[in-house]
């Protein structure tokens, strides 16, 4: 991967498909724009998440929550506390830092779980002072990152946030879910959705922002079942490039294991091992290089409150090993908060013991969508010299056309229909594109670029044998094949 972040973002403007939110005003910072094809890569990546991990599995369904919500939900999961990053400002131009980021940047160490005063120290003891103007920073403080709005006429009773997470709206319906979908433990709740964050100082892109989608899901269980997971063994041969809480502190590299190796040695329960590898799995189905993940262990220090153990999958980011989503052990936490503070009894009823139990959050994978398009477009970028131009080599599943169509010369009405005769028979099924414009050499440089598969020309040879050329991106192979079998073609070489 020799791109950087910055060079990332501007092939995605280049290429229309992200663009920096109202730039003609001059753009805010952490906001974006999904571009024509952008928004249709987007769209397949959820639509491909969605499919793998509700679609295809009996255990898990879906809602959509709602992105504005009372103020209580969030009192009670414990974010209007809670849900702060620590702010550093300059005395004198007033730029504001994440003190944690730049103490980070400046003296190349690890920051995670410092508090305020933890990351004050380390500035004053290291005389960090402002990137911009080389002056003296101010007290390091907690910055809560919650956006707020209200409902109907302003005023105190009518304070209500922007989700920063679509986690509580599962936790909140979770009874409605359990009750009326007929569910039996242990299942999921899943949700894609908008989540906003006031982050003190957006950077690297779709990486940090401050609206952004998230694709989530809280898997429940019967507390008795947090050391039994009954999928196991559908994973037990994959293998996982471990991180644990032992190879940081020891400063030991990371580790691959496989899951049954990483049972029997008890590095994380077969639930994370589990859902470990279905989300590496779902990676590298789309064509992301597994070679480029690991799963690191939060340490004690930076272990939130409400988490037993939480597991990053990471990825190898041009700026470094980073989050690419967080599977955290809630347990009982968020369903006991939910139930203090709306007074609904939450609770299931264990027919054998014949109690009542509050469901455990065993897991709860979760990711960024734009997290997980810089993923699929980092790991399909390349430079082919021989064609000299960009060849983004998406998964076809991902790719925003999966087919393009010429005419070979646009001067010629007779190719042009006939050209147009084959990109009609293939819209209905297919997302494709048309273009006559240019050479067909350029054509087929704007199709390697936005990463569409395959390119169909129709030439002269067409109108007599009815066959057209089929273009692979990834080879170059040509092969001719008939105009009629394209659809059944081009459908078998998209799976």
């Amino acid at each position: 991967m020799t791109l950087t972040i910055d060079e990332m973002a501007a092939f995605c403007k280049r290429k229309a498909i992200v663009f920096p939110s109202c730039e003609i005003y001059g753009s805010m910072s952490g906001f974006f724009d999904l571009g024509p094809y952008g928004v249709e890569i987007a769209n397949n990546i959820k639509q491909s998440w969605w499919k793998f991990f509700v679609l295809d599995r009996e255990d898990v369904v879906g809602i959509d929550g709602s992105a504005v919500n009372s103020k209580i939900l969030w009192e009670a999961s414990g974010h209007v506390q809670n849900f702060a990053d620590i702010m550093v400002h300059c005395t004198k131009c007033k730029e504001k830092y994440r003190a944690d980021v730049l103490v980070e940047d400046v003296l190349k160490l690890h920051t995670e779980g410092m508090n305020a005063e933890q990351l004050d120290a380390q500035i004053r003891k290291n005389n960090i002072k402002c990137t911009k103007c080389d002056s003296v920073l101010g007290a390091a403080a907690p910055f809560n990152m919650m956006f707020e709005t209200y409902a109907g006429i302003k005023s105190p009773e009518s304070l209500c946030y922007l989700r920063p997470e679509t986690a509580q709206l599962i936790f909140a319906n979770f009874r409605l879910v359990y009750d009326s979908a007929r569910m039996k433990l242990p299942f999921g709740i899943a949700q894609i959705g908008k989540a906003f964050r006031n982050e003190i100082a957006p950077r690297n892109f779709l990486f940090r922002a401050r609206e952004f989608e998230q694709m989530e899901i809280e898997y429940f269980i019967h507390p008795d079942m947090e050391s039994e997971c009954p999928c196991i063994n559908e994973v037990i041969h994959d293998t996982l490039n471990i991180f644990s809480e032992a190879h940081q502190k020891n400063s030991a590299k990371p580790e691959s294991m496989s899951v049954k190796e990483i049972l029997l040695k008890k590095v994380m329960l077969p639930w994370h091992a589990y859902w470990m590898c279905m989300m590496l799995r779902w990676f590298t189905s789309l064509g992301a290089k597994s070679e480029r993940f690991r799963c690191r262990q939060h340490v004690k220090e930076e272990l939130s409150h409400y988490a037993k153990d939480t597991w990053d999958l990471e990825y190898e980011f041009p700026f470094g090993w980073k989050e690419l989503q967080g599977m955290a052990n809630r347990r009982d936490f968020d369903l006991k908060q939910h139930m203090q503070f709306s007074g609904k009894d939450l609770c299931l009823f264990d027919e054998k013991k014949k109690e009542k139990f509050i469901p455990y959050v065993v897991c709860e994978p979760s990711q960024g969508v734009g997290r997980a398009m810089l993923v699929f477009l980092f790991d399909a970028y390349e430079y082919d010299h021989k064609r000299e131009n960009v060849v983004l080599k998406l998964s076809p599943k991902l790719a925003p056309f999966k087919a393009a169509v010429f005419p070979l010369l646009s001067n010629r009405p007779e190719l042009v229909e006939k050209a147009r005769q084959v990109f009609d028979s293939l819209k209905a099924s297919l997302r494709v594109f048309f273009d006559d414009s240019g050479s067909i050499g350029r054509r087929y440089a704007r199709q390697d670029e936005i990463g569409t598969p395959f390119c169909i020309t129709v030439d002269f040879q067409t109108l007599q044998d009815g066959t057209v050329t089929v273009r692979n991106r990834d080879s170059t192979v040509q092969e001719r094949i008939l105009a009629i079998d394209l659809k059944s073609k081009l459908l078998k070489g998209l799976v």
